[in-house]
């Protein structure tokens, strides 16, 4: 099968990267087996811009993924988180491949309203949507659409989630959170007041804000890599199983991995696995127990990683994307269909 998959692949970047769900999508659709050829649209605009008119690069990007698909012939488009494509362009494609199967792919949350406009105007030219958040808040808000909705998790690949601190005893952080946007959320408030909160005898690293530098690429390997525990704090809470991709990379590197209850990652995740706060002095005992308690926080955080590793690594998540794409039997009883 081939597949054509568009998305941001952060060329001009120049391996100061942030960790790319799409490059993992992209790594499984490879390891599970299928032909995949890359668009990156935001970068093919840039390259075709003549003296820096971003416009013309549209416009020429757009026309750029017609002469693609033509050329590779796909069996199915998968769109990421490529504004740059229009959907005058996917519908044009689809009219000259009418066998051709498209569907968007989006990991951003329901709650930025743009996010949310930006898949019900990918609903009326696709064939299908996975999104990052739960079938129930899909079907709220997309329901009525009559597109094919589908939750997909954040996935881990063992050659980015490479490390494993849960085999560690000895880290020089204890806790740490990366988090740099301020929209939509006050969750540096809860950051603010656990710093204070915490005893001398945790380092509590975090990166991107108080006047911390954010960290990417390697930095941000190895700030991970260093550190025991870490915070998944969304810049909302509630919505059923959503989360940022910063679960994944925290969990699937071997940190035990601190996230709200009301996300219900309770009915998705083994027991021992995941530890669920419900406010902050409900984090901060959570926090201090695990501190105190190291051989806890490692079989915690291996139980973790592994389930990461052996139920929502990238290939498993590629092959779940493409059989619903494309209306498949299921291959296999995929985790996050319960």
């Amino acid at each position: 099968m081939r597949i054509l998959h568009i998305a941001h692949q952060q060329l001009r970047r120049y391996g100061a990267t942030r960790v790319s769900w799409a490059k993992k999508l992209e790594l499984g659709l490879v390891k599970a087996g299928y032909d995949v050829h890359a668009f990156s649209d935001r970068d093919v605009a840039a390259f075709e811009a003549p003296l820096g008119l971003r416009p013309v690069g549209r416009h020429r990007a757009n026309r750029r993924l017609l002469e693609m698909a033509e050329a590779v012939e796909p069996d199915l488009v998968i769109a990421g988180h490529c504004d740059v494509v229009t959907n005058d362009t996917l519908a044009e494609l689809r009219r000259r491949r009418p066998a051709t199967v498209v569907v968007h792919c989006n990991n951003d949350p329901l709650f930025v309203p743009e996010n949310r406009a930006r898949i019900a105007r990918r609903a009326e030219v696709v064939d299908a949507v996975f999104v990052s958040t739960g079938r129930r808040e899909l079907e709220r808000a997309f329901g009525a659409t009559g597109v094919r909705l589908h939750h997909m998790p954040n996935p881990v690949d063992p050659t980015i989630e490479r490390f494993d601190a849960s085999a560690s005893a000895d880290l020089p952080v204890d806790l740490v959170f990366c988090g740099k946007s301020n929209a939509h959320t006050d969750r540096l408030a809860l950051v603010g007041w656990l710093r204070e909160a915490l005893p001398g005898e945790v380092v509590f690293r975090t990166h991107g804000c108080f006047g911390n530098p954010g960290v990417w690429g390697l930095d941000y390997d190895r700030a991970l890599a260093e550190s025991r525990m870490g915070l998944n704090l969304n810049r909302q809470e509630g919505q059923h199983w959503y989360s940022s991709a910063r679960m994944a990379q925290m969990g699937g590197n071997g940190l035990l991995v601190f996230t709200h209850a009301d996300n219900g990652f309770d009915t998705l995740f083994p027991p021992e696995t995941l530890v669920y706060y419900r406010d902050r002095e409900d984090l901060l005992a959570a926090v201090l127990a695990f501190h105190r308690d190291d051989a806890k926080r490692r079989l915690w955080a291996s139980n973790t990683r592994r389930f990461f590793h052996e139920s929502m690594n990238a290939t498993l998540y590629a092959r779940f994307i493409v059989e619903a794409a494309m209306e498949q039997p299921f291959s296999q009883p995929y985790a996050w269909l319960t």
